[in-house]
Formats: C-alpha cells, structure tokens, sequence
C-alpha cells in the first residue's frame, strides 16, 4: 500500500487570490482578442486599498490596465 499526502486549498468568491486570478485572466484574454500571438507572463498582487500588475507582456496588442 502506497502512503501519500493529498493536499488542496479552496478560495470562496471575492477572495483576493479570485480577484487577482480575474484582473490577470481579464488582461489576457484582452491581449489574445487583439494578437493570437501575444506572450503574458502576469502576475496580479493586492492588498487593502492597492492592486500591482507585474510581470512581462510581449504583444502587438495594447491594454488599459486601469480599465480592465
């Protein structure tokens, strides 16, 4: 018999790890509409009252972060 550990972790919904995976998948999605070709690598990060977009966008596509 094998011994192994199963771990998971589950967010509900307006958890900041779900509005973080949102505003990033958002900005993609955005950047895939307007170039198949575009390269996301983003990271999302927030606190109370602060949200940072990071990471590194190689696209013929433009977003407005702030809108998204």
């Amino acid at each position: 018999m094998s011994k192994f550990v199963f771990t998971s972790e589950s967010v509900s919904e307006g958890h900041p790890d779900k509005v973080c995976d949102a505003i990033s998948d958002a900005i993609l999605d955005n950047l895939l509409e307007q170039d198949s070709e575009s390269h996301v690598a983003c990271e999302t990060l927030a606190t109370t009252g602060t949200v940072i977009v990071s990471g590194e966008i190689r696209s013929k596509g433009t977003v407005d972060v702030e809108k998204v």
